[in-house]
C-alpha cells in the first residue's frame, strides 16, 4: 500500500507540472514572427481584427503548433476579440498539436468568463481533448479551477468521462489536488451535479479511499456524507 501511495504521489506530482507546460501559449518569438490574423489577435489590435476578417483572412489558420486565432484570444484572454471571430464564423472547436480546444484553454488558465462566453459562442464543452483523452471538466477539477468547473457543468460537460489515465473529473480533484477550499469545492459542485462518486480508477480504488489515503479529511467527510463506499 506504501509504494501505491508513493507512486500515486509521484505521479500527481508530475501529472501537475506537465499540467502547467502542456499548453503552450505563444512564444515571444512566435508573437514577433506572426503575420496577418494571428498578429491582430496577439496584438489585441481589434480594429485589425475586424478588418482582416472583412478582407476574407483564414479564420481558421494554425500555428506552427496548431494554434488557431481563437485560441490565440483564449490565451490572451481577449473576449471581444474571440466573439468577433467566432460571429463571423471560426471554428471554436478545433484542436491544436497537443489537443487542446479554445474551452480547455480557457480552463486550464482559470478564466471563467471566457469558458462562459465561448459556450455561448458555439464551443463544445464535450470535446475529448488533451493527450490524456480527458476534456476540460478533468482539467479544471484537477486544478482546483472550481468557478470553471460549475460553467462546464452547467454547459453540459461529461461528469464521468475516464480519461486514458482511468480518472474522472471527481477523481482527479482528489488525487492532484490539495484538499484545499476550491479543490473542494470543485468536488461539492461535481457531486451536486451527480457525477458518480463511486466510479473506481484503473486500480479499482473509490473516490471515498483515495480522499483517505491523500488525507484529504474534507473531502472524505463530504464523500461520506454523500453515500461514497470505502
Amino acid at each position: 500500500m506504501k509504494t501505491w501511495i508513493l507512486l500515486a504521489a509521484l505521479a500527481g506530482a508530475c501529472l501537475w507540472g506537465w499540467a502547467a507546460a502542456a499548453q503552450t501559449p505563444p512564444s515571444a518569438s512566435e508573437i514577433r514572427a506572426y503575420t496577418g490574423l494571428h498578429a491582430a489577435v496577439a496584438a489585441g489590435d481589434g480594429a485589425a481584427v475586424e478588418r482582416l476578417i472583412g478582407e476574407g483572412a483564414d479564420l481558421n489558420a494554425p500555428d506552427g503548433n496548431g494554434r488557431t486565432p481563437a485560441m490565440v484570444a483564449a490565451f490572451m484572454r481577449d473576449q471581444r476579440t474571440l466573439a468577433a471571430l467566432a460571429r463571423a464564423g471560426a471554428d471554436l472547436n478545433r484542436l491544436d498539436h497537443q489537443a487542446y480546444d479554445v474551452i480547455t484553454i480557457a480552463s486550464v488558465l482559470d478564466d471563467a468568463e471566457m469558458v462562459k462566453l465561448a459556450v455561448t459562442l458555439g464551443a463544445d464543452a464535450t470535446l475529448v481533448t488533451s493527450p490524456y483523452d480527458g476534456t476540460a471538466l478533468i482539467a479544471a477539477a484537477h486544478l482546483g479551477h472550481d468557478g470553471v468547473v460549475r460553467e462546464l457543468i452547467a454547459a453540459g460537460a461529461p461528469l464521468d468521462h475516464v480519461n486514458n489515465l482511468n480518472w474522472t473529473a471527481l477523481i482527479e480533484s482528489i488525487v492532484l489536488g490539495d484538499g484545499g477550499p476550491r479543490h473542494v469545492a470543485t468536488l461539492e459542485a461535481l457531486i451536486s451535479a451527480g457525477a458518480d462518486f463511486n466510479l473506481p480508477d484503473g486500480n479499482a480504488n473509490r473516490p471515498l479511499a483515495l480522499a483517505r489515503l491523500h488525507g484529504h479529511r474534507e473531502m472524505v467527510e463530504i464523500l461520506t456524507r454523500a453515500g461514497a463506499k470505502p
